[in-house]
C-alpha cells in the first residue's frame, strides 16, 4: 500500500508541483494584505478624531456633487472614532468609440440603447471612496482592482484570469491534488517502529545535504499538514459545488441557497419619501451600539429595504448579523442572525477567514504566514528528493580494469 501511496504522492506532485509553489506564495503575500494597505496608506483608512459625525445622508449629497454619475451602492461603517467611512461606488466605465466607426444594428424589437448598453456589473463597486466621517471630505478614491496585491489575488485564485476560466480550474485542480498530496504524505510519513518515530519528528542538522534535505521535507511536512489541510480543504469548499454541499452533509445541515431566501421588501407608500440612512439606522441603535463595524446597502428601488450588516464586537470576521429596514416606516422588516443558522452555515460563513488566517487575528495570521512561508520547501525538496532517487546528477562508477599479467618462467 506504501507503494501504491507513494507513486500517488509522486506524480501528483510532479504534475501541480509549479501550481503549487505559486499558490503558497502568494498565499504567504496575501496574508496581510489589509495590515499592508493600512500601514502604506494610513492617512487613508485613519483620520483625526471629531467632535460629532455628520449624518451619512450628507456623504451621500457630498458624493453625489462630486461624483454626479457615480452610484452609491454602500457604506462601511466603524464604530472605532479614527477610522474613516468606506463607500463602495460603480462608475461607468468610458468606452472609446472609433472615429468613423458605424454605429450597431438594431435589432427588430429592441429598445433604444439596446440591453447590452446597460452596464452588466451595475451591482459590483469598481470604486472605493474613503470619507472623513467628521468632515464629509473625500480623503482618497481608489480602485482596487488597480493595486498590485489585487493582482497577486488574482493570480492566486484564476492565474490572472477570470471565474470559470483556464486558469480558475488549473488553481481548483491544483488545490484537489495538493489535498491528496497531503493526505499521502501523512500516510507515507506513518513510522514502524519508536527509533523511526524519532528520526522522522526532528530534523538532523548536522547531517548530510540528503539527509537534509529528507528532514526538511518529512519531519517540517508532518508538523504542517494539518493545518495545510484545513487550508486546502476550505480552498476546495470555496471553489466547487460538491466539496461546499459535502460541508453541509457533515454537519448534517441543509443547503440553503439565494434562492431559498428573499430579501424582505419595503411596504410601499405613494407620496412618501424615502427616510434618510441615518434614519433607517435609528432602529438598530442598540445592535448598532455593540458592533465593531456595520454595512448598510441602500434600497436598489422604491420596493427594496435597507440591508444593514452588523459584526458585533469579538466576533468572527463575516459572522454578520443581517437585518432588513423598511425605507418609508424605519421598521425591521426582517433580520437573519448568524447564531440562529444552522451548523453547515454557520462553519460556510467562516470558510474564507479560515483559508485567509484571519479568523482569530494576528495569532492566527501569524501562524497562517509561517505555515504557507514553511510549505514553499516541499515542491523544492520534493523534487530534489526524487532526483535523488532516479540518481540524476550521480557519477557512473568505473568498473576496475584487471590487468593481466605476464607468465613467469620457473
Amino acid at each position: 500500500m506504501k507503494v501504491f501511496f507513494r507513486t500517488i504522492h509522486l506524480y501528483l506532485s510532479l504534475a501541480a508541483g509549479v501550481i503549487i509553489f505559486c499558490s503558497c506564495l502568494t498565499g504567504t503575500m496575501l496574508v496581510f494584505e489589509k495590515d499592508i494597505q493600512q500601514a502604506l496608506h494610513h492617512n487613508r483608512y485613519f483620520v483625526e478624531r471629531g467632535q460629532t459625525r455628520i449624518p451619512l445622508s450628507a456623504i451621500k449629497a457630498t458624493l453625489k456633487n462630486e461624483l454626479p454619475k457615480a452610484k452609491l451602492l454602500s457604506l462601511m461603517v466603524y464604530t472605532d472614532p479614527e477610522r474613516s467611512i468606506e463607500a463602495s461606488v460603480f462608475l461607468p466605465e468610458k468606452k472609446e468609440k472609433k472615429e468613423g466607426a458605424p454605429a450597431p444594428e438594431k435589432k427588430a424589437g429592441e429598445k433604444k440603447g439596446g440591453k447590452d448598453d446597460k452596464p452588466k456589473e451595475a451591482d459590483r463597486a469598481n470604486l472605493t471612496v474613503m470619507i472623513n466621517p467628521y468632515t464629509g471630505q473625500i480623503i482618497e478614491q481608489f480602485n482596487r482592482r488597480e493595486t498590485f496585491l489585487y493582482s497577486v489575488e488574482m493570480f492566486h485564485r484564476f492565474l490572472l484570469g477570470k471565474r470559470d476560466s483556464v486558469g480558475d480550474w488549473v488553481i481548483s485542480i491544483s488545490t484537489l491534488f495538493f489535498l491528496v498530496i497531503l493526505i499521502t504524505g501523512v500516510i507515507l510519513w506513518w513510522p514502524k517502529t519508536k527509533a523511526i518515530t524519532k528520526q522522522r519528528l526532528k530534523i538532523k542538522w548536522d547531517g548530510s545535504g540528503k539527509r537534509l534535505t529528507n528532514d526538511l521535507h518529512i519531519v517540517t511536512g508532518f508538523y504542517t499538514s494539518i493545518f495545510l489541510i484545513i487550508i486546502s480543504a476550505s480552498g476546495l469548499v470555496m471553489t466547487f459545488k460538491w466539496a461546499n454541499n459535502t460541508l453541509f452533509f457533515l454537519t448534517g445541515s441543509k443547503v440553503v441557497g439565494k434562492e431559498d431566501t428573499k430579501a424582505p421588501l419595503s411596504v410601499y407608500q405613494p407620496g412618501i419619501k424615502a427616510l434618510k440612512p441615518e434614519l433607517a439606522a435609528a432602529s438598530l441603535s442598540d445592535k448598532i451600539a455593540n458592533a465593531e463595524s456595520y454595512s448598510v446597502k441602500l434600497p436598489k428601488d422604491t420596493a427594496a429595504a435597507y440591508i444593514f450588516s452588523v459584526l458585533k464586537k469579538g466576533s468572527v470576521e463575516l459572522a454578520t448579523d443581517v437585518y432588513y429596514v423598511d425605507q418609508y416606516s424605519g421598521k425591521i422588516a426582517g433580520s437573519v442572525i448568524y447564531a440562529d443558522k444552522n451548523l453547515g452555515q454557520r462553519i460556510r460563513g467562516v470558510i474564507k477567514p479560515i483559508h485567509t488566517g484571519s479568523i482569530y487575528g494576528w495569532p492566527t495570521k501569524i501562524l497562517a504566514f509561517i505555515i504557507c512561508l514553511v510549505s514553499l520547501i516541499f515542491p523544492v525538496t520534493g523534487v530534489m528528493m526524487w532526483l535523488n532517487r532516479i540518481g540524476v546528477g550521480k557519477k557512473k562508477k568505473k568498473k576496475p580494469v584487471r590487468s593481466r599479467t605476464a607468465a613467469v618462467p620457473a
